[in-house]
C-alpha cells in the first residue's frame, strides 16, 4: 500500500445500478489495499437484492454502514437529512469522503466542508455518475443544477469523472472545472469475460436495468412492437429490474404484445445475461452504462443507443450505434441484427479487455485521493479555523450552519 491507511466513505443516494456497482468494486480495492471503509446512503431506496448485496459487504466495512433520507429531488427536509450526515460523519473523522452522483456529491461536499479542521483535512471528492448532467440547460431547473454544481466547487478538492462524455457534459454545462479533474472509467474483472450461455428459454432481447423513463424501457417496448408487425413473429422479450414505472410498462406489454414480454425482479447481472440472446440499451441518457460492459465482456450481443459515453464502450467503427429516442429506428437496427444473427466483435472484446480495468480504476481513483488529501494538507497549514468556518458559511444553508456551529461550539451549561 502506497502512504497511510486512510479512512474513507463512499456518499450515494441510491445503492442500486451502476453506482453501486462502482462503489462495490472501489470498496474491494480500498479493502485490499488495508484501508478503512464504509459507506452512506439513502434509506428508502432499493429492493431485497439490493439489501441483500449491502448485507453481504456489511461485514468487511470497518466504519460501517450508514443510512440516511436521501430524496431524488430537493425538499425543505435536506436540511434535516444534512444534519444527521453530519453527526454520522463528524463522529467517524474520515481522511476521504467520495460523493457519488448529484445527491450524494452535494452531502459528501457540504458535510465535508463542514467537519474539517486546522490539522485534520478531508478530501472531498465527487463524481457524478451522469446525474445532475442530463439536465437541459436550457430550462430553469436545468440552469438551477448547473449553478449549484459551479457554487459546490467551493467544497470539492478533486472531479472523477466515469466518461470522457461527462467530462465534456460538465465543460459545456457548468464550465471548466476550477479544480482538479480527471476520467477514470469503470472497470471490468478478469474472471467477468467468462462467457455467459443463454437458457434453453432465454427471450430473443433482454433489458436489464432501472425501471424509469430515462433508461427507456418504454421505447424498448414500442419498438419491440413494431418489430412484431413488421415480421409477423413473435419476438419475445425479458425485462429484469425495478422502478416506478414497473406496473405501467406491464400493462403496456400486455396491450401492445400479449404473452411474449416478461417481468422479472432485480438480480446479479450475470444471473440476468442468461435470459436472453441480445441485450438492448435504448437509454435516453446514460453516462458510461456498466450494464452494456458487464454484457459484453459475458459474451452477450448488444444493441446500444448512441447517447452519453455509450461509443467509449462500442466505438462505431467496430459496431454502428442506434439513434436515441426513435422507437421505428431501434426495431428497424432490432430486425437487421436478428435476421444476420447477434455476435459480439472480436475487435470490441479487445477493445473492453484494453481499456476498462477494474484494477486501473481503482489505481487512479486513490490517486486522487491522495493528491486530494495532499492539498488538503497543504491548504490546512496556512489557515486558522475561523477561515475554515468562514469557507463552510459560504456554502452550508443557513439552519444547518446554525445548527452545527452549536454542535462543534457548545455553549456551556
Amino acid at each position: 500500500m502506497d502512504g497511510p491507511a486512510l479512512k474513507i466513505i463512499h456518499c450515494f443516494r441510491s445503492p442500486v445500478g451502476g453506482i453501486f456497482r462502482h462503489v462495490r468494486d472501489l470498496i474491494d480495492a480500498q479493502i485490499a489495499a488495508g484501508h478503512a471503509v464504509g459507506i452512506l446512503c439513502d434509506s428508502i431506496t432499493g429492493g431485497d437484492f439490493e439489501e441483500r448485496l449491502i448485507e453481504e459487504i456489511a461485514p468487511r466495512l470497518a466504519l460501517g454502514v450508514h443510512r440516511v433520507t436521501m430524496r431524488r429531488s430537493i425538499a425543505p427536509s435536506d436540511l434535516l437529512d444534512l444534519y444527521r450526515t453530519y453527526r454520522i460523519l463528524k463522529s467517524i473523522g474520515p481522511d476521504i469522503l467520495h460523493g457519488h452522483g448529484a445527491k450524494g456529491g452535494a452531502y459528501a461536499r457540504l458535510v465535508g466542508t463542514a467537519i474539517r479542521r486546522p490539522g485534520k483535512p478531508v478530501g472531498r471528492l465527487y463524481t457524478p455518475h451522469g446525474g445532475s448532467m442530463h439536465y437541459d440547460p436550457a430550462t430553469i431547473g436545468g440552469r438551477l443544477y448547473f449553478a449549484m454544481e459551479r457554487l459546490l466547487e467551493q467544497a470539492t478538492d478533486h472531479l472523477l469523472f466515469v466518461s470522457r462524455y461527462e467530462e465534456a457534459a460538465y465543460h459545456a454545462k457548468v464550465g471548466r472545472p476550477r479544480i482538479a479533474a480527471r476520467v477514470v472509467h469503470n472497470g471490468l474483472s478478469d474472471g467477468e469475460f467468462e462467457p455467459v450461455p443463454p437458457r434453453s428459454d432465454a427471450a430473443d432481447l433482454l433489458y436489464l436495468g432501472m425501471l424509469r423513463k430515462l433508461k427507456g424501457p418504454d421505447i424498448l417496448l414500442e419498438a419491440v412492437g413494431l418489430l412484431q408487425a413488421q415480421t409477423g413473429r413473435a419476438v419475445t422479450l425479458n425485462i429484469v429490474g425495478a422502478g416506478d414505472e414497473r406496473a405501467r410498462l406491464e400493462a403496456a406489454a400486455e396491450r401492445l404484445m400479449p404473452g411474449t414480454v416478461r417481468f422479472f425482479d432485480p438480480m446479479p447481472a450475470r444471473q440476468a445475461f442468461a435470459l436472453g440472446r441480445m441485450l438492448v440499451l435504448p437509454s435516453r441518457a446514460d453516462s458510461l452504462p456498466y450494464v452494456l460492459l458487464e454484457a459484453l465482456a459475458a459474451g452477450l450481443p448488444v444493441a446500444a443507443v448512441d447517447v452519453g459515453g455509450v461509443r467509449e464502450i462500442v466505438p462505431p467503427e467496430i459496431q454502428p450505434l442506434i439513434r436515441p429516442e426513435d422507437p421505428r429506428a431501434l426495431a428497424e437496427s432490432l430486425k437487421a441484427r436478428l435476421t444476420a444473427g447477434p455476435i459480439v466483435p472480436v475487435a470490441l472484446r479487445q477493445h473492453l479487455r484494453s481499456r476498462f480495468v477494474t484494477s486501473k480504476m481503482a489505481d487512479d481513483t486513490m490517486a486522487a485521493y491522495h493528491w486530494a488529501g495532499g492539498a488538503r494538507l497543504a491548504g490546512s497549514a496556512r489557515t486558522t479555523q475561523a477561515a475554515e468556518r468562514r469557507e463552510a458559511a459560504t456554502i452550508l444553508p443557513g439552519a444547518l450552519r446554525r445548527r452545527t456551529a452549536d454542535l462543534a461550539h457548545p455553549k456551556e451549561s
